[in-house]
């Protein structure tokens, strides 16, 4: 057969690629928005099956509040559970981290039933705990299972991880956009990894978009006033994130210093989460409310609308650091919600702007200084509280940034840029090991 006389399918893959290599990012597009889509259908029904069973648990413990009693029990099955049986997913949000930057091991898949079966407990018998560390594990450990049949290379499979966590945040929370920008921010400090930036956003989207399929509820919230572009505003914005920054590194530095203490004086795990869950279950019965444990939502939509008392942000810090510093499972990041959101509504005692814009900058702006992702943190802001507050949650997000330091709630990130030029030889080195 001569050349001019070629069989129709081998002229069609000639043309296919000379197509090809015309639009090189066909194939890639293609090949990672199947990939996403698998991963926000996996993704989105594990975060919507955990909603829903979140908000029964929660619902049940307030209508039986001498569940808390039995708290301490809880905490020494968990324990139990990790010792025996999970002690290879234990390392948990920090396990996805050093996932991205050495792939190794495939995750093991039975982190994500361990780690809601955990964040079940602690919720159920009223530990002070969130949702993102649960939503983000499972995440991972069920997308990593599609890196063999997907046949994904090393560095294929960190982008995979990276668009697992998008999806779990972004569907957990019902923000999409901020989900995508936290899992590419998340792992590296100062650095995004752009290679990711496409299946981090296809797969966070198509997340959110399943989980809503399924009904699962997301809390709303509501600033209603904003003041106009000035000086002063502006001025009252940076102190508040000094504030917020501040508060963010306490709280990083405090459960990591309480986490050593209990495993030096603790010797065998499952008894920390035991003895942890008596110290919580006693100063519930100490103080008289719940309002201290679970997520805190009801609290936290209060704090946009009333001035709360300048003590509730740090009481729900020692809830929450006394409860994941024992090894309860759950997450961080909706507490530090809590936490800002009260410490913002305080201090409108002080800071002449409105109560409920002080609540949405602290929302957000504690968060982005315990987890060292401002960027996600404004666009969060923006997707839950509307962009009029976009420019005093910028500000908020990133003074707190920078005045949080070198701390983190995740002991595994790693400092791609520093935030100081005095840090510059601290690039490439972990959050752990600078404590």
């Amino acid at each position: 057969m001569s050349k001019n006389q070629r069989s129709p399918r081998k002229t069609a893959s000639i043309q296919f690629r000379i197509f090809f290599r015309k639009y090189p990012a066909l194939p890639y597009v293609f090949k990672w928005l199947c990939i996403s889509l698998v991963v926000g259908l996996t993704v989105g029904s594990a975060s919507a099956g955990f909603l829903i069973s979140l908000d029964w648990a929660t619902n049940f413990r307030e209508n039986h509040q001498w569940l808390i009693a039995l708290l301490p029990i809880g905490g020494l099955l968990i324990g139990l559970l990790y010792y025996y049986y999970g002690k290879d997913a234990e390392a948990g949000n920090n396990l996805l981290i050093d996932t991205i930057h050495e792939p190794q091991k495939v995750i093991p898949f039975h982190m994500a039933p361990f780690v809601y079966l955990g964040t079940m407990v602690t919720h159920f018998f009223g530990g002070s705990a969130g949702r993102e560390g649960t939503a983000l594990q499972m995440a991972g450990a069920i997308a990593d299972q599609f890196s063999g049949p997907f046949r994904l290379s090393s560095s294929e499979r960190t982008i995979l991880i990276i668009s697992a966590i998008a999806a779990g945040f972004g569907s957990v929370f019902g923000t999409p956009l901020a989900g995508a920008i936290f899992g590419l921010e998340v792992f590296l400090i100062g650095r995004i990894r752009y290679n990711a930036i496409f299946p981090a956003f296809a797969s966070a989207i198509f997340a959110d978009w399943v989980t809503h399929l399924w009904q699962a509820k997301h809390t709303h919230y509501h600033i209603s006033v904003v003041p106009e572009l000035d000086f002063l505003p502006v001025l009252y914005s940076i102190i508040a994130g000094v504030a917020f920054g501040l508060c963010a590194a306490s709280f990083s530095k405090t459960i990591h210093w309480t986490a050593y203490q209990f495993k030096k004086r603790i010797i065998f795990p499952p008894m920390r989460p035991f003895v942890g869950g008596i110290m919580v279950a006693l100063a519930v019965l100490a103080i008289g409310t719940t309002k201290y444990i679970g997520l805190g939502i009801p609290t936290i939509v209060q704090s946009f609308e009333t001035q709360l008392p300048p003590y509730d942000f740090a009481v729900k810090m020692a809830f929450t650091i006394v409860t994941l510093a024992a090894g309860f499972k759950g997450g961080e990041v909706t507490p530090l919600f809590f936490i800002g959101a009260a410490l913002g509504s305080a201090l409108s005692l002080v800071i002449p702007l409105p109560v409920g814009l002080l609540a949405g900058m602290g929302f957000v702006a504690v968060f982005a200084g315990a987890t060292n992702t401002p960027l996600a943190c404004m666009l969060m802001g923006i997707e839950l509280f509307g962009s009029d507050c976009g420019i005093y949650v910028a500000i908020a997000c990133v003074v707190s940034y920078l005045f949080s330091g070198h701390n983190s709630i995740y002991g595994r990130q790693k400092i791609g840029e520093p935030k100081y030029s005095r840090f510059s030889n601290y690039s490439d080195k972990t959050i752990s090991h600078l404590k």
